[in-house]
């Protein structure tokens, strides 16, 4: 009885993250401009900056920070498009974990997608090659689009950057660093991210 009663008061926080944020969050969105389908759930504070356009699809399940998914540690997810013509669009029944997005031109993924924990998604070099250029300015910043195709799963603390196509059903295994466009149904791995093997799907 006791044991009960100090198990329920220990994981209060939880509960409370888990009935509250669903709510605040669709809030959130709305008051942001974010469109959004059925059935959307993220668990935990997520950060909403910038001017881009958001697009979710329907039973979107994302988790943010800890006390949810394990591997996520204390990392918060966060929607951050850098200038009014970015886009970031979302399917259907696409999960995710503590999942940074950064878009200054476009980030599409398709339905049916699972992003594992603390994954980084940035479709810009976000500072100029050029050292000169670096120390007064961001002019010359290279952005190019990133998709991610349907039924794709991308492992947990990988990192998908500019100008990438995840081809549909394939896997990027956990760390990956994903710098140049990876083929339909295959497992790819690695920094950087390689092809390593050929699924029949």
């Amino acid at each position: 009885m006791i044991d009960n009663l100090l198990l329920k008061i220990f994981n209060l926080p939880v509960i409370i993250r888990t009935r509250f944020y669903p709510c605040f969050n669709r809030l959130l969105f709305r008051l942001k401009g974010v469109t959004y389908g059925r059935n959307m759930t993220i668990l935990g504070k997520v950060s909403v900056i910038g001017k881009g356009s958001i697009t979710i699809g329907e039973d979107f399940y994302m988790t943010s920070g800890d006390h949810v998914n394990p591997i996520s540690s204390n990392q918060q997810g966060a929607f951050f498009t850098d200038n009014p013509e970015a886009k970031i669009h979302i399917g259907n029944k696409v999960g995710m974990s503590s999942t940074r997005m950064w878009v200054s031109k476009s980030l599409t993924i398709g339905n049916n997608v699972k992003i594992g924990a603390c994954v980084l998604l940035i479709d810009t070099d976000s500072h100029p090659i050029d050292y000169k250029l670096r120390r007064t300015s961001n002019e010359g910043v290279e952005s190019a689009p990133i998709v991610i195709e349907d039924d794709v799963w991308v492992g947990a603390h990988s990192i998908v950057l500019k100008g990438v196509t995840i081809g549909a059903r394939s896997i990027i295994g956990a760390g990956s660093v994903v710098t140049k466009s990876i083929p339909a149904d295959c497992i790819a791995a690695g920094n950087p991210c390689r092809v390593i093997r050929t699924l029949k799907n």
